[in-house]
């Protein structure tokens, strides 16, 4: 699974001029399930997401996690994050899973996020969406369970 994370003061999602997802501060995660992904990617990287330390400290010091910060997550499904440009133009996302494995992986993701405790929006899986969002910091992580689990 590949995580682009964003660490946000506000964010919302909207599919077709309506807001399916919104938050007021936390994390968005633009997420994409590769071929080869399985729950325990989605299980690493979600206990992963939770454990960061990206939040400022009274002293404005990176030391706090999302529960630690009282923020919130917004979910967002986004297979181009598996997007091959080496050869072409056109982008080929042959390393993406199907659509019913990733959205399987997806929700799983998203259950397993909401049974740590956090509270997490979404957006519509395999639907054009319109994302807004206010990057606090910036603060940008790319996540990658290939790269995580095989270095553990």
């Amino acid at each position: 699974m590949r995580i682009i994370l964003q660490r946000v003061s506000r964010a919302h999602v909207s599919v077709d001029g309506l807001k399916t997802g919104s938050i007021a501060g936390g994390l968005v995660i633009l997420i994409a399930v590769g071929r080869g992904d399985s729950e325990e990617d989605s299980e690493f990287l979600a206990d992963k997401i939770m454990n960061l330390r990206i939040f400022g400290d009274e002293s404005g010091k990176m030391n706090l996690n999302l529960n630690a910060a009282c923020g919130s997550l917004l979910v967002i499904s986004q297979f181009t994050l598996y997007g091959e440009c080496l050869k072409g133009r056109r982008p080929s996302f042959d390393l993406a899973a199907s659509a019913d494995k990733a959205k399987s992986l997806y929700e799983h993701f998203v259950e397993t996020l909401r049974a740590s405790g956090a509270h997490v929006e979404t957006g519509v899986f395999q639907a054009h969406m319109e994302v807004e969002l206010v990057n606090d910091g910036p603060v940008t992580l790319i996540l990658d369970s290939a790269d995580q689990l095989s270095s553990r």
